[in-house]
């Protein structure tokens, strides 16, 4: 009578210790993507910047760029998803999907504060690079905010999207919505903005920018590298200005 309890006590432990090998491979895939960027960022700082992903430009020239900075580091004079100057003691990069709500609070409370006490001084530049983590709505949205971009309303039209944003949600962002934000974000012409929708170049963009992050080991968002070092999550405002004020005071 005990022999079919052993034998289904012995089937169920087995599935436990499956269920339990696949978790820790999961986790290990997982942290595995984050070291590896951490560890190339780590690198980079520590070899000049010579990660064997993000390697630095190579010296500085007229845009701006600087030795020892990392290649996702643009640097471009007029460079519409940017803010700041070129030449700035830091370039805090960030990576941004128009759908996530931690990227809104972002948006919303700590950047304006950002703006005011580092950008506007002088300080700080702060260049943004898109990815689309959560669906075909966020690819679509990457490409609406190239598309105001392109007419110089980039910061304008992400702050219309996030200023809608529901907490801890995903907003629905059809393509009838994205224009209504184009509408309220000035986008000058907006024959031209539904137009670019179906620009293949701004899809390839946005599509790039999602495949670098994804090289990079960005696994979410929002996610900054400022001086060689990372920042995830919509942290308070006192963190980023210790994050940063060590950037900035490192770069002299």
């Amino acid at each position: 009578m005990l022999y079919p309890n052993l034998v289904k006590s012995s089937k169920q432990s087995a599935r436990l210790q499956a269920a339990k090998r696949r978790r820790n491979r999961r986790i290990t895939v997982t942290a595995a993507a984050i070291i590896a960027f951490l560890g190339v960022v780590l690198a980079a700082h520590l070899t000049n910047g010579r990660g064997p992903v993000a390697t630095p430009a190579a010296s500085a020239s007229a845009d701006g760029a600087r030795t020892g900075e990392f290649t996702f580091v643009r640097r471009e004079q007029g460079d519409p998803m940017a803010v700041g100057a070129v030449d700035a003691p830091v370039v805090l990069v960030q990576w941004t999907d128009m759908r996530c709500p931690y990227c809104a609070v972002f948006n919303r409370e700590t950047l304006p504060v950002l703006q005011r006490e580092y950008v506007d001084t002088g300080k700080l530049r702060i260049e943004v690079h898109d990815v689309a983590y959560f669906g075909e709505q966020s690819e679509q949205a990457a490409v609406a905010a190239r598309a105001a971009a392109e007419q110089g309303k980039f910061f304008e039209f992400i702050r219309a999207v996030y200023k809608d944003a529901p907490e801890h949600k995903h907003p629905d962002l059809p393509r009838a919505k994205l224009i209504a934000y184009a509408q309220r974000a000035g986008v000058p012409d907006i024959a031209k903005f539904t137009t670019d929708l179906d620009d293949a170049g701004l899809r390839a963009a946005a599509e790039a920018s999602n495949s670098e992050a994804a090289q990079l080991g960005v696994t979410s968002v929002p996610f900054f590298v400022a001086g060689g070092r990372t920042l995830s999550g919509a942290q308070p405002t006192s963190v980023f200005r210790s994050y940063l004020d060590d950037a900035i005071a490192k770069a002299g």
